[in-house]
């Protein structure tokens, strides 16, 4: 039998005891009041029958203040966190107790001063709202005066955002004796704001007085409390502060406001996807349902940066089942835990084998017939392909052409290849693997029933072996942070963008196209690595140094997205484009692969130079 456990708050006895008696104390004091201040603070001129008559009904009014009380919850509210819901309680709860007291008089036909209510009524209201909030003072005095004695270092703190965040952020750093934080001035860009206090706190200007108030009040933390705001405005308020040298956090969004969740534990620090920020993607839910909706989906390589949010993703649209397949147990463990939570009635299978495993994967073709295929598992870190270069070719191409082949025979309706900038005139054996990857796609989508695509996009940001979580742990450890060179330039995007546009672009595929997502401006990573140092609240080469390594191992100064021959298409959504693939002699590919995969499975030396016969744009770095 299981044991139920009770959400009911429990009051402590003696905190209640006490709490009843200074409210009947109130009472008393409040009824010999109600008469002292209508006869202008003398006790002298009190006549006697005024204060028979009041003190006569005492214990009507005791137990009329008790019951009240009671229902209005005045005794089970937790007043450390007391608010305006509160204060509204006790108005009501008072004016019933004199209305009460009015009506106990009308009664007995005995007549009392017609000042005498309102001052009873105003006396206990100050009383109650004395006893009550005079606790939460106390708690907040207590807690600071605990971190002064252990000699916590209080934080000097900006809030940008005078709204119901900000507000509700300063108001907890007041309250909780866990954040030793002095919020000393509110920038608001609000003009009427400027001058004015929130919460006992300055708001001394908008967005250009940022860098005059760090030093003029000692600044050494910032938070942006403005969830409402668009990415491209976020950016522009983290660009003024990341010169500062202070540590910057900020609220996550907009929906943290909707679920009441604003609080000084959802502040977060500042990624450099906020510096990089724009506006959300538009894409079209519909589209997306329409494909996936009660089909049976497969990942590959599900349990990577890119497979394990496209599972997410899917999750969300309602699929008939997802399946995750990945050679590493860890990330399948991890993504299969957190979709069982977030989505508890998900048909979700995961599985551990590898794509280069050919009965391995017709097996489970056969047994799940997956109906949609993305296909993501592959090698992908450019230096140790370079050193493994036979790996490389092993895992991505025929990894591909066996899953390609089981998805052309147990009739897939739709495989999509998630390729590379990189497979665009490579330098580097990864590259050129993936290019490979795309020429077999292309072929067999010319020859079979299932719709084959690729979707091309450059680097994604925070993706496992990326540059921005190795620069925040050189950063952590206190650098130095390594930059290749200082020219080198890259495409960057989200990893949720990215993946919502593959969805996206599911919806466009008729079979054979390399869609190529719009990846914005490309950025110099110099430019990447001094942000991160500055955001993390450093000064670039003072306290944090860049030190330049020089080129990797078939490593570009520049990504390309497009092949030269390649056309470039518009579609429905401007951050998605078709690019023409190029025509190539599939029957000598064809036997290029059959060498090739002689040649890798013997580990040869030279897999390079047969790798440049199939990939005429290959050279190397």
């Amino acid at each position: 039998m299981k044991r139920q456990t009770s959400n009911k708050l429990v009051i402590p006895f003696n905190r209640l005891a006490a709490l009843v008696n200074l409210d009947i104390l109130s009472v008393f004091i409040s009824t010999f009041l109600g008469l002292y201040v209508r006869y202008d603070f003398r006790f002298v001129t009190i006549p006697t029958e005024f204060l028979e008559r009041a003190f006569s009904v005492l214990w009507i009014n005791v137990i009329a203040m008790l019951f009240f009380f009671w229902i209005f919850k005045l005794y089970k509210s937790i007043w450390r966190f007391a608010s305006t819901n509160e204060l509204l309680n006790i108005s009501v709860a008072v004016l019933c107790c004199a209305l009460i007291q009015l009506v106990t008089f009308m009664f007995q036909n005995k007549l009392m001063p017609r000042s005498y209510y309102f001052f009873y009524g105003f006396s206990l209201m100050l009383f109650t709202i004395g006893i009550r909030f005079s606790y939460r003072i106390i708690r907040i005095i207590n807690s600071k005066r605990v971190n002064f004695i252990r000699g916590a270092k209080t934080i000097n703190t900006m809030i940008i955002g005078a709204g119901v965040s900000g507000n509700a952020i300063l108001k907890e750093i007041e309250a909780s004796p866990y954040v030793n934080m002095h919020v000393s001035c509110v920038i608001d860009d609000n003009a009427n704001c400027h001058g004015k206090f929130l919460r006992g706190v300055p708001i001394v200007g908008g967005r250009d007085k940022i860098v005059d108030s760090v030093e003029k009040f000692g600044i050494d933390e910032i938070i942006v409390a403005i969830p409402s705001a668009t990415k491209i405005e976020v950016r522009k308020i983290l660009e003024i502060c990341k010169e500062t040298g202070c540590k910057i956090r900020i609220l996550p969004g907009m929906y943290q406001l909707l679920n009441g969740d604003v609080s000084v534990s959802q502040l977060r620090e500042v990624d450099i996807e906020d510096l990089l920020g724009r506006e959300p993607i538009q894409i079209y839910n519909n589209e997306i349902y329409k494909y996936i909706q009660d089909k049976v989906v497969l990942v590959t390589g599900g349990g990577g940066s890119i497979g394990s949010e496209l599972c997410r993703q899917i999750a969300a649209h309602l699929p008939k089942q997802l399946i995750i397949l990945d050679i590493y147990e860890n990330n399948a463990y991890e993504i299969q835990q957190e979709l069982i939570r977030d989505y508890p009635n998900l048909d979700l299978k995961v599985l551990i084998a590898s794509v280069r495993n050919e009965n391995r994967i017709n097996s489970i073709f056969k047994t799940y017939r997956p109906q949609i295929v993305y296909h993501a598992a592959a090698h992908k870190h450019v230096p140790l392909m370079e050193e493994s270069p036979n790996e490389a070719i092993k895992n991505n191409v025929f990894g591909t052409l066996t899953t390609v082949q089981a998805a052309d025979r147990y009739k897939v309706e739709k495989f999509i290849l998630i390729s590379t900038d990189k497979a665009v005139n490579p330098t580097n054996i990864m590259g050129a693997s993936k290019r490979i990857c795309e020429m077999i796609v292309y072929m067999m989508g010319s020859r079979s029933k299932t719709d084959f695509f690729t979707v091309r996009f450059g680097n994604v940001l925070g993706s496992n072996g990326s540059v921005i979580p190795l620069f925040k742990k050189q950063i952590s450890k206190g650098g130095p942070v390594t930059v290749t060179h200082p020219d080198i330039v890259r495409y960057f995007m989200t990893i949720p963008e990215a993946v919502s546009l593959v969805l996206q672009a599911g919806a466009h595929a008729k079979g054979g196209e390399i869609f190529v997502l719009d990846m914005g401006e490309p950025v110099k990573i110099l430019d990447l690595a001094k942000n991160l140092i500055k955001l993390s609240g450093y000064r670039v080469d003072e306290e944090i140094q860049i030190v330049y390594t020089g080129l990797r191992p078939g490593e570009k100064m520049y990504e390309e997205l497009l092949i030269q021959e390649e056309g470039l298409e518009k579609t429905s959504n401007k951050m998605i484009f078709i690019g023409k693939p190029v025509v190539f002699d599939e029957t000598a590919f064809e036997q290029q692969l059959v060498y090739l995969k002689e040649k890798c499975m013997k580990d040869s030396e030279n897999i390079k130079e047969i790798v440049k016969e199939i990939v005429e744009t290959y050279k190397e770095a």
